[in-house]
């Protein structure tokens, strides 16, 4: 809230009408605090989605800045304050950036009581952040034919340039800003096809779409090489989620399945992040079992009964790693159990979440650390607290209606809790699966936006890409420029043995490329992908 003015109305009237207004504003300022807590510290302790409290959080403080814009246009004292508190707070703009300097001289230059000429003592600057709008633009390639007049028949001319698509219209710049925007930023391609319209360029969406196809066959080899990189990890995240896909045959959706594999052991893991995703018709173990050829690390992953079938020793395709179940899930349910028993208490699932709250506390403490530190602060101060859950776990079922959701919870504890507590014996392991989840985020946004895939083999399509995309977007690569780069080079003939040199975490296109310091900092990053 603005401090008072220097000097009070005298007027009655007026000095009522400047009360009622200071508690208007006082009254709507409390409502839209109270939106931003409810938002972010409600009373479940599984608050909003970290996108919906943004959008919640956006409209709040776009609603406080028109407040404060009609008192600044009332009131041009507080314009002024204000403007000078903004000058004061608002940062440095970054050095890579270009300048524009624009001087603005007075409209006399000579003294206005001896006529001389004036010259300049100091001046003021200032800086605002502008944009231009994307710009497209037309390559011609010109290729002259050079003929000796002396000898016939001799013609020389320079070989034509690899292209990504022969006789198309794009550059390979072009067709990975569609990609990015697509999969990056989560535009469908007919309102890519509306927004080249309005700069009278008429692209059929049809068009777009045999771009990225094509893009994506080239770029097919570079998601295997991740894949088997990754699949040579100690260990991974797996999680799988249901995505629509159109059924021509039937004329509507049916239900598909992305399933994700996730190495992300920042800060302290010697290999840089991935995420490769897998487009598949089910999430039975079988799909599963097709994703993870034979995987012989630890596998993060919920109490879903496909990742036990895929473990079964009775089975011949059976996998041969450990399965480190997710402490997210169990405590989930509790959450949900207290929800909806508000307004009346439901103590049994307040205590679990209590007692979770503490491993969690341990395990913050130790993040960042060693995995020979993470396993001896595990085992002094997790364990105790494991075993004292467990106990407590056991007598409270025995207490409670075997059909509660309460009893059930606790059964899943208590049937997973080998799995749930494999963390404390070994530092490489994560209590929760909450990399891969954080990795399925941009495939449920996509999915929001574009509604459906358009068939299986476009959801596989998608699932290529979109793995580029975000394991740029883990090692801190500019993903557009990073597929320009990959497409010029692929289509050039770049030799299969050295893939790896292409990989999102070898680029040095980095979202602070133009920035010599900050591409410093990025590119101490370790960046081996193979082990």
């Amino acid at each position: 809230m603005s401090d008072l003015p220097d000097e009070l109305p005298s007027d009655p009237a007026e000095l009522r009408a400047f009360a009622a207004a200071l508690l208007d504003r006082c009254a709507r300022l409390e409502r839209l605090l109270k939106l931003a807590k409810d938002a972010q510290f409600g009373r479940s302790s599984e608050k909003l989605d970290a996108d919906q409290l943004q959008l919640i959080l956006e409209d709040i403080d776009q609603a406080v800045a028109a407040l404060e814009a009609a008192e600044d246009r009332a009131n041009p004292k507080t314009r002024e304050k204000r403007a000078a508190e903004r000058r004061a707070n608002r940062g440095k703009l970054p050095e890579h950036l270009p300048r524009i300097i624009e001087t603005l001289m007075p409209a006399a230059t000579c003294c206005p009581c001896c006529a001389g000429d004036l010259f300049e003592i100091g001046h003021d600057e200032s800086q605002r952040l502008d944009v231009v709008p994307a710009q497209y633009r037309v390559i011609v390639t010109r290729r002259p034919k050079l003929a000796c007049r002396a000898c016939h028949g001799v013609v020389l001319q320079h070989a034509a340039p690899e292209r990504l698509i022969r006789g198309g219209l794009p550059t390979e710049r072009l067709v990975a800003h569609v990609i990015d925007a697509k999969y990056h930023w989560h535009l469908p391609l007919y309102r890519q096809t509306q927004m080249l319209a309005t700069h009278g360029i008429a692209i059929d969406r049809s068009t777009l779409a045999f771009w990225v196809g094509y893009a994506a066959q080239e770029l097919k080899p570079l998601w295997h090489r991740l894949r088997q990189l990754l699949l040579a990890s100690p260990k991974l995240c797996v999680d799988e989620t249901p995505a629509p896909v159109l059924d021509p045959g039937r004329g509507r959706t049916k239900t598909g399945y992305f399933w994700a594999l996730s190495r992300d052991d920042r800060p302290s893991g010697p290999d840089p992040p991935g995420v490769v995703y897998a487009y598949a018709p089910g999430r039975g173990a079988v799909h599963g079992l097709r994703l993870l050829e034979g995987y012989r690390g630890i596998i993060h992953c919920d109490g879903y009964q496909a990742y036990k079938t895929m473990m079964r020793e009775t089975r011949a395709d059976a996998l041969s790693g450990t399965l480190a179940f997710c402490w997210s899930h169990l405590r989930r349910q509790f959450v949900k159990i207290e929800r909806e028993a508000s307004p009346a208490p439901a103590p049994v699932a307040r205590e679990a979440l209590e007692r979770i709250a503490q491993l969690y506390a341990v395990e913050k403490v130790l993040r960042g650390r060693s995995d020979a530190e993470r396993r001896a602060g595990r085992q002094a101060h997790a364990r105790p607290l494991a075993a004292a859950l467990k106990q407590w776990f056991e007598a409270k079922l025995g207490h409670l209606a075997q059909k509660s959701e309460t009893a059930k919870a606790l059964r899943y504890a208590l049937r997973h809790w080998d799995g749930l507590t494999l963390y404390l014996d070994d530092g490489r392991i994560e209590m929760d699966t909450n990399a891969v989840e954080r990795a399925m985020r941009p495939i449920k946004l996509n999915a929001k936006n574009a509604l459906f895939a358009g068939c299986d083999e476009g959801a596989e399509n998608w699932a290529l890409l979109a793995s580029l995309i975000e394991t740029c977007k883990l090692n801190g690569v500019s993903a557009e420029y990073w597929l320009a780069d990959v497409l010029a080079k692929l289509v050039n003939g770049w030799p299969a043995a050295r893939l790896d040199e292409l990989l999102p975490w070898a680029s040095t296109y980095t979202m602070h490329a133009q920035d010599p310091r900050l591409a410093a900092r990025a590119s101490a990053r370790p960046r081996s992908g193979s082990r």
